[in-house]
């Protein structure tokens, strides 16, 4: 399906993620479609992913950026705009799951809060005035730990929550330049670092097979690629009157009747 984003600049801060990981799958998407992918990440494997989507005769930037840092996101979005002298998406991803709690240090909560929520603040912040010149689309990837909780990870449930409550306002703020703002939220996802953590549980098998068992959709987990599928649509052209949503991609874990996972 043609999205129509070939040509279009999109931002994509948590872009260099390891190979079938939600960034990652997002960005591989948005080459398929044609799209401009601007990298904003701290790993160097940034610069390999550039490398590999040059090659394939679409242009792609790549900064490396530490996003707890203001002045560096600042500069990024600058050297994207001076390359293309546009921006038309932006997609906030980064996200870990950090485990920062309450015998954590106000250090590290802060620490938490500025890598998960305050650098989606930063990219649009920066990017704003490209955006309103473009009408473009803004993204930001939640999670579902932002509504149901989790458990010992104060800090990355609070900068998710921060996040659906930036959706809103910023689709607030900007409906009259015509920019959207959505939302992705994601529950059950399978990606590498989810296997890692199964691998470091004594039981991992079981409790992977019981995870699994409460997404009602086909009792399977969401794939990166079906996510992906959504932003690409939501940014879109084919989402144009969408905007200040939380689109749940989760095969109803969160929202749909309990009544369905009994055996």
């Amino acid at each position: 399906m043609d999205l129509g984003l070939k040509g279009k600049v999109v931002v994509i801060s948590g872009g260099a993620g390891v190979k079938g990981s939600i960034g990652e799958t997002i960005l591989q998407h948005l080459v398929a479609e044609g799209a401009i992918p601007a990298i904003i990440d701290r790993n160097s494997r940034g610069f390999e992913y550039v490398n590999e989507i040059q090659k394939k005769g679409i242009d792609a930037i790549f900064c490396q950026t530490d996003v707890t840092k203001a002045e560096q996101i600042e500069t990024a979005v600058q050297i994207i705009a001076s390359k293309y002298g546009k921006i038309d998406v932006v997609i906030n991803n980064v996200g870990v799951n950090d485990g920062v709690g309450f015998e954590a240090s106000y250090e590290e909560f802060m620490n938490s809060l500025k890598l998960n929520m305050v650098s989606y603040f930063l990219v649009v912040k920066y990017a704003l005035k490209y955006l309103k010149t473009s009408r473009g689309a803004i993204l930001n990837i939640g999670s579902k730990v932002a509504l149901t909780g989790q458990g010992g990870t104060s800090g990355y449930a609070a900068s998710k929550g921060g996040v659906l409550g930036l959706t809103r306002e910023w689709a607030v703020d900007l409906i009259k330049d015509k920019i959207r703002v959505n939302a992705i939220i994601i529950a059950e996802s399978w990606t590498p670092s989810y296997d890692n953590w199964i691998k470091t549980l004594e039981n991992g098998a079981e409790k992977l097979q019981s995870i699994t068992k409460k997404i009602p959709l086909e009792n399977r987990m969401t794939t990166p690629s079906e996510i992906a599928n959504t932003c690409l649509f939501v940014i879109s052209e084919k989402s144009s009157h969408t905007t200040g949503q939380f689109i749940t991609v989760d095969g109803g874990y969160v929202h749909l009747d309990r009544a369905l996972l009994t055996e």
